[in-house]
């Protein structure tokens, strides 16, 4: 069986040594390479193309956000999961949309870090209960001012349902299209089409609206 590998991007070498530790208590995962700033984090995922990278947010050259990005833009297949001390709501946002799988403190390392990377590892979205509680109160805050208010209850057909839970779940448009048999062009389309008729402007919104909706259950710890 193969081990799941795994890059660790930090500017703390503690942090670093910390998860490193966590990790490789696990048998099967393999810690194969770890990075002190953003530029260095995606050089080496481009690299050594592991199949999980922990990042923190903070970084010197180049910042987390970004590098998620530039990382799910060249390799889309790598889950990212991002592990750091901001506990904002726009920091949270900015990190989904940007394309991360999972998101918790550096606070919850040793207790949430291996669940976490095995839920986004199995293609899942990883929130921490209190990660969840921040973004479902953002969403609550801004549905309660009235330029955010959006009139109720579009149909979804269940073809643009599946697409929802995929794209919720993690999946690239390519990893999508390869699953539903469509192309991706196909599945752009739709997922067009998805966040119109929902007002939906962001990755972080159409993962709410799936959670709300019991469309996908985000993994918690047991």
């Amino acid at each position: 069986m193969r081990k799941l590998r795994i890059l660790i991007a930090d500017d703390h070498g503690l942090v670093r040594r910390g998860a490193r530790t966590v990790l490789q208590a696990h048998r099967g995962w393999k810690v194969v390479g770890e990075a002190a700033d953003g530029r260095e984090a995606v050089e080496k995922a481009l690299k050594l193309k592991p199949d999980v990278l922990v990042v923190d947010i903070s970084m010197p050259a180049l910042d987390g956000v970004e590098v998620i990005h530039q990382v799910r833009k060249s390799l889309p297949e790598v889950k990212v999961l991002v592990l750091t001390m901001h506990e904002s709501d726009q920091m949270i946002r900015r990190a989904l949309d940007a394309g991360a799988n999972g998101y918790l403190l550096k606070s919850d390392l040793t207790e949430y870090l291996p669940k976490a990377v095995r839920a986004v590892a199995e293609n899942k979205t990883f929130l921490t209960p209190k990660i969840s509680e921040i973004v479902l109160e953002g969403f609550v805050n801004a549905g309660n001012k009235p330029e955010e208010k959006k009139p109720a209850g579009p149909r979804i057909t269940a073809r643009e349902l599946e697409i929802i839970r995929l794209l919720a779940e993690g999946k690239s448009n390519k990893e999508v299209s390869t699953q539903l048999g469509i192309t991706v062009r196909t599945v752009e389309t739709h997922r067009s089409k998805i966040m119109l008729k929902l007002g939906l402007h962001s990755l972080a919104e159409l993962i709410h609206y799936a959670m709300r909706n019991e469309i996908i259950s985000v993994k918690r710890p047991e």
